[in-house]
């Protein structure tokens, strides 16, 4: 059976590294698939991709995939040698990139096109029996963003997270480096 297992934490709470040290426990010493969402936008955010490259193990093969990675995943359905655990990194990017990338789109819509896509990639990793660990940035204990664009994304990361943290069979909440359990279902 398949597991997905839902890391969040706030910024620079340690989510990526326990999610790259699970993943290592989870593959145990298999490569593991490596799906990346962040978009080098801007100085800041090249530097932060290339620290996550560094500290990656170089036999984890990497997937950019900053709009869609559900369908980088399904591309792996006919590998052989495809690796058992794979760690998505992460879904605030993605929401990020799909609210920047589609706009003008009305609101409501936007929410339910991008839960619908959070959910399918839940759905293609169990599919594809892969063991699955997800990052993503909890934004429910931040303040209340001071432009509209802000608080779209707020809300529209909030409820993926309610829909991945569903769907998932664990989830962590990572405090200043601390992981604490929120949600484990035995399997």
């Amino acid at each position: 059976m398949t597991r997905i297992h839902l890391a969040l934490g706030g910024i620079r709470s340690g989510k990526s590294a326990y999610a790259e040290e699970l993943a290592s426990q989870w593959a145990a010493g298999r490569p593991v698939l490596y799906i990346a969402t962040g978009a080098p936008v801007d100085a800041a955010m090249t530097e932060r991709i290339r620290r996550h490259r560094e500290r990656r193990p170089p036999h984890w093969p990497t997937i950019e995939a900053p709009l869609n990675p559900t369908a980088a995943l399904l591309q792996t359905r006919t590998d052989p040698a495809r690796p058992p655990v794979l760690l998505l990194d992460s879904l605030d990017a993605w929401v990020s990139n799909l609210l920047l990338e589609h706009e003008a789109v009305p609101p409501a819509e936007l929410q339910g096109r991008i839960v619908g896509a959070a959910r399918r990639f839940a759905a293609a990793a169990r599919e594809l029996h892969y063991d699955a660990i997800i990052v993503s940035s909890e934004v429910g204990l931040s303040l209340v963003a001071t432009t509209p664009l802000g608080r779209q994304f707020q809300d529209l990361l909030g409820t993926v997270n309610q829909a991945i943290a569903a769907a998932a069979d664990a989830v962590t909440l990572l405090v200043a480096g601390i992981p604490l359990p929120v949600k484990h279902n035995a399997q």
